[in-house]
């Protein structure tokens, strides 16, 4: 266990974390938090802010011990403290009442400080690859981080999971901070609850002036703001605010503008007056430049050999890349054994397991929903507006934009060549009956 650091240690349970939740609530509460101390039975993990250390310990402490245990192969406990640079600073198991509410006010004075903003140091512009999938999103990422508001105002990144658009987001604001400008990086989870406790603890107005006063504002996972009208009418006037005064925001989302069916007309139009871009899956290529960029920043030797069989294994994002090279590298060190192909076949076993194709044909979804509602498939294609028909096809469009990921005037193709709108109501149908009743 010594060969390993508890940043290490740390890294690793992170890689094998990002597989377990979610997405957002990883970028949320684990992303930026850091692996201080190990005496070999206890980890100090350091997280960027209080709210962040309180959280973590109330409401994950059992997984994140259970997932650091299979690290280390022992019993493990987990400590929080704040900060990243040592773990003497003040720890969270002993709390006052009011010392939540304390340092959250005590942080806002410190915005401007990267750390402070939930960036990650290790996403910059120079450790991106660029390849064809993404290189006109890291070409605009350049252009508004050295030129904030003058041109591509909103940049909107759109991709699947694990592309890189957080990345980016992080790299902005890194860029723009070195010049001296003010940033603030934010998922839309996080604006959603600052906004709801500003309101019940009557403190808009420094929230408008901790959203308002900077230069970039850079919003993670916009898609998770839709069908929340009050919310959505708060970040609708700080865009506008921002934007007037030729603040830069960035805007990340797993769909583009245009199929964000619950956003508000006036906020969908907003968000496609500047830049849209997508980021799509990289190549074989890109792929293997990435995992030998991964690779040395952990001081890893991969053979063409084990490369080659990373890239074929784990094509479907940069996070799973990112996540066999951390799980490689600590099964590397832990064992003492050196890196070959029969070597990374066993310490990536549950991970190949897992990794099954993440898309299904139309074809299948439409055979399948054809099933579930008993009408035929050409009938679910045909121009037929009968009311149980219609409504296996709303469901038939959303099951189609969730699963195959094809566009909506491929949808409106399939099923009785509808144009876009048309499918896009339909999928806004079917989201606001699932907000309404979860086993639709």
């Amino acid at each position: 266990m010594s060969l390993l650091s508890p940043s290490q240690i740390w890294t690793s349970a992170l890689g094998s974390l990002q597989v377990q939740i979610s997405q957002p609530s990883y970028n949320t509460w684990l992303k930026n938090t850091v692996g201080l101390s190990w005496d070999g039975k206890q980890m100090v993990v350091g997280a960027p802010s209080v709210f962040i250390a309180e959280w973590l310990e109330q409401r994950m402490s059992s997984l994140l011990e259970e997932t650091l245990s299979s690290i280390t192969g022992g019993p493990a406990t987990i400590s929080f403290t704040v900060g990243s640079d040592s773990p003497s600073v003040v720890q969270t198991p002993e709390r006052s009442p009011g010392s939540l509410e304390h340092n959250i006010r005590a942080g806002s004075a410190i915005r401007s400080q990267p750390a402070k903003l939930g960036l990650n140091a290790k996403y910059t512009l120079d450790s991106f690859v660029v390849g064809e999938s993404n290189q006109l999103a890291y070409a605009a990422a350049v252009a508004v981080s050295t030129k904030p508001g003058q041109t591509y105002n909103p940049l909107f990144l759109y991709s699947g999971v694990g592309l890189g658009k957080t990345h980016l987001l992080h790299a902005i604001g890194h860029t723009a901070t070195e010049k001296g400008l003010s940033c603030l990086y934010v998922t839309s989870e996080q604006f959603t609850n600052e906004f709801i406790s500003s309101i019940q603890n009557r403190t808009t107005p420094e929230f408008r002036e901790k959203y308002r006063s900077v230069d970039i504002l850079l919003v993670d996972d916009i898609q998770f703001i839709r069908g929340k009208d009050s919310i959505q009418e708060g970040f609708f006037h700080t865009f506008n605010d921002l934007h007037m005064s030729n603040s830069q925001i960035v805007i990340a989302s797993d769909r583009p503008p245009s199929e964000l069916t619950l956003l508000e007309s006036r906020l969908q139009s907003r968000f496609e007056w500047g830049l849209t871009t997508v980021m799509g899956k990289p190549s074989t290529e890109t792929r293997m430049a990435i995992l030998q960029t991964k690779a040395s920043q952990l001081n890893l030797t991969l053979t063409p050999e084990v490369l080659s069989f990373l890239a074929e294994k784990f094509s479907s994002s940069v996070r799973e890349l990112e996540g066999a090279v951390n799980r490689l590298s600590a099964y590397t060190e832990l064992t003492g054994s050196g890196i070959c192909l029969e070597v990374a076949t066993t310490a990536l076993a549950d991970l190949l397991k897992r990794n099954l194709p993440s898309l299904v044909s139309p074809a299948d979804v439409l055979s399948e929903i054809s099933s579930y509602y008993g009408v035929s498939v050409e009938a679910l294609s045909s121009k037929r507006r009968d009311k149980f028909l219609a409504k296996a096809r709303q469901v038939g469009m959303f099951m189609l934009r969730e699963l195959s990921q094809i566009t909506l005037v491929e949808i409106g193709r399939l099923l009785g060549s509808r144009d876009h709108t048309s499918v896009r109501y339909s999928i806004a149908s079917i989201e606001t009956q699932i907000l309404k009743d979860s086993v639709l």
